[in-house]
């Protein structure tokens, strides 16, 4: 393991000061939780425990009612409409299985909503996403509120529910957990092929049967879906902060290899509990050398831009002050050694194929670009993540060291060739705020633009103007009011075949927004989750039609280029969102509006 990158030695360092009071007192807190090295339902009246194990069989009842061997807690976020979270439909009895086997009990705690992005794109439901990370969290919470539990293992995937689960883990910082994972679908259609087809329909050369007819053949199977957003960026996380099994992330769905690794993690979670071998609680794992570890690998790989939320608010939730300027300090020193579709033509089957998660990681701690000396749910440092799970002769789990060269350098490259010298996120920030763009697929010719702004309240009229042919010309797209205190943040893809089809015209184009774009951002150079945003005064909400706007990637600035004092005086817009504060939910998520903090703190109510 190579001496420790010295930017990632400073940017700890700064991070661990700024944290010191907030950490300590998390730490307090869930130490104070934690028992004397007995179950946790030794603290349990009569009543309560009688309660706990009404509902169990004859062993389960008996081991919860006299016995001292740990309780697992299932929290699930199953549901039959998700690919992704398909799989989990049989997971609570194979873990229940595997428990009994081992002397011990599980029962399934809690379930947490999982919905769809990809559902709900472009739909009023789309508002409610960024939110359901919080509930999520809060459901979580009240799952494990029965304090039966001595570890508990989270079976999560997509955009949301990750994120969520893991806050809510960390307010029971005390307990051991392990995140289960379930695996991609199938390869299906390549990501290109569906993508130029929803540009041709965009442009009217592609009927709507041709359209659903790529869609269906992209997503058409269980499990996560195999581009490189959201979903499959949590799973990059888990591994690389600690919380997967090694080499875990993308095995495939309801393969022997992965029902091994789902059976070893209970293992490992009842070894990790207080009354087990190897006692360590979730929140002692995920420490600042782990949040930069997950920070490191979201550059490395070119990752989701929800994560600059996201990741910011999983480190509140464990006493953890990240800024985005710790992502930005970071962003110059680490390279980009994956290109995993939309940032390259490759799936996430082909990039486990290729290497995976432990050619990743060795390639990153051979020049100190991790922190190897953290603790994990395999008990060892990240070193140990640097294996690649399989089967034996015996049909047992097993580990074998990574191969040293990589499977497909047109996936993934050593540290000595990468893509790009540096990652491919970056801060923007200037007379307009801050932002996040995400540049690891935008041409470099395109890193830099200059144009007329051409302002929308709403991402339907940028379409609709699009067809009135009005936009055939170089300009930003400013699409304002649609941050976490306007309408809930929603990601704003429909954008993205539109803007698309008039980048290949020749046109400059650009997008400003103080919406989301998450980890399917493209070829369109977008500078999103700006902040203040329009519903907050921020300066956004002075632009003009026609204000020429410069958003530079390459220097990390984005302004609007008109008299300082004529814009300070301007009035800031405002626009009706009364038609977004009703229907389809909406109107029950009317405090998360009103209590969001800022994107750059995490966009949530905690």
């Amino acid at each position: 393991m190579s001496v420790l990158h010295p930017v990632l030695a400073e940017v700890t360092e700064r991070l661990r000061e700024r944290s010191r009071e907030s950490r300590a007192q998390y730490l307090r807190r869930i130490d104070a939780a934690q028992g004397n090295g007995g179950v946790h339902r030794e603290r349990l009246s009569c009543g309560n425990l009688a309660h706990g194990f009404a509902a169990c069989g004859a062993t389960d009842k008996e081991r919860l009612r006299e016995g001292h061997t740990p309780n697992l807690a299932i929290i699930n976020s199953y549901n039959d409409m998700l690919s992704a979270h398909q799989p989990y439909e049989r997971y609570p009895e194979l873990i229940r299985d595997v428990a009994r086997e081992a002397g011990l009990t599980a029962q399934m705690a809690g379930g947490v909503p999982a919905m769809c992005d990809g559902i709900t794109q472009g739909r009023a439901g789309m508002e409610l996403s960024l939110f359901s990370r919080d509930l999520i969290a809060m459901a979580t919470a009240v799952s494990l509120s029965h304090d039966m539990f001595d570890g508990a293992m989270y079976l999560g995937i997509c955009d949301k529910i990750v994120p969520g689960l893991l806050i809510g883990a960390l307010s029971f910082g005390h307990l051991p957990g392990i995140f289960v994972p379930g695996g991609p679908m199938p390869s299906g259609i390549s990501n290109e092929q569906k993508s130029k087809v929803r540009q041709a329909y965009a442009e009217g050369k592609a009927t709507k049967a041709e359209l659903l007819e790529a869609e269906a053949a992209s997503y058409h199977a269980a499990g996560t879906c195999t581009f490189y957003g959201t979903a499959n960026s949590n799973q990059m996380l888990m591994e690389i902060m600690g919380l997967h099994l090694p080499g875990s992330s993308f095995v495939a769905p309801d393969s022997p290899l992965r029902d091994a690794l789902t059976r070893e993690a209970v293992l490992r979670v009842a070894e990790l509990s207080e009354p087990g071998s190897a006692h360590l609680p979730l929140g002692h794992i995920i420490d600042e050398r782990a949040i930069l570890n997950g920070v490191i690998g979201l550059h490395a790989t070119g990752g989701s831009t929800n994560h600059l939320l996201h990741l910011v608010a999983i480190a509140r939730a464990a006493g953890i002050e990240l800024r985005w300027d710790d992502f930005d300090a970071l962003s110059s020193v680490v390279p980009l050694l994956a290109r995993v579709y939309p940032n390259g033509y490759a799936d996430v089957n082909q990039f486990h194929e290729a290497g995976g998660m432990g050619f990743l990681i060795d390639q990153l701690l051979s020049q100190g670009l991790l922190h190897g000396d953290v603790r994990t749910v395999f008990g060892t440092g990240l070193d140990g993540y640097t294996q690649v799970p399989h089967l034996d002769e015996h049909g047992a789990l097993a580990w074998k060291p990574v191969s040293k060269e990589s499977g497909n350098r047109g996936v993934l490259r050593g540290i000595d060739e990468p893509f790009r010298a540096d990652g491919g996120l970056r801060m923007l920030s200037g007379n307009l705020g801050r932002a996040v763009i995400k540049v690891s697929s935008v041409p470099d010719d395109r890193l830099v633009i200059e144009a007329p702004a051409v302002v929308f309240h709403d991402q339907d009229d940028v379409r609709k103007a699009f067809e009135r042919g009005e936009l055939n010309r170089d300009f930003v797209a400013v699409v304002r009011f649609q941050g976490p205190q306007a309408i809930g943040m929603p990601e704003l893809h429909k954008l993205t075949p539109t803007l698309s089809v008039l980048q290949d015209r020749g046109h400059r184009i650009a997008l400003l927004t103080d919406g989301r774009m998450s980890g399917a951002s493209g070829r369109v150079p977008a500078a999103i989750h700006v902040t203040p945003e329009a519903q907050d005064n921020g300066p956004i909400a002075r632009i003009r039609d026609g204000d020429m706007i410069r958003l530079d990637a390459v220097h990390g600035r984005v302004d609007v280029l008109v008299d300082e004092a004529d814009f300070a005086a301007r009035v800031p817009a405002t626009a009706d969102l009364s038609a977004h504060q009703f229907g389809l939910g909406r109107e029950l998520f009317g405090m998360f509006r009103r209590n969001a903090t800022t994107a750059d703190l995490g966009a949530g109510v905690f």
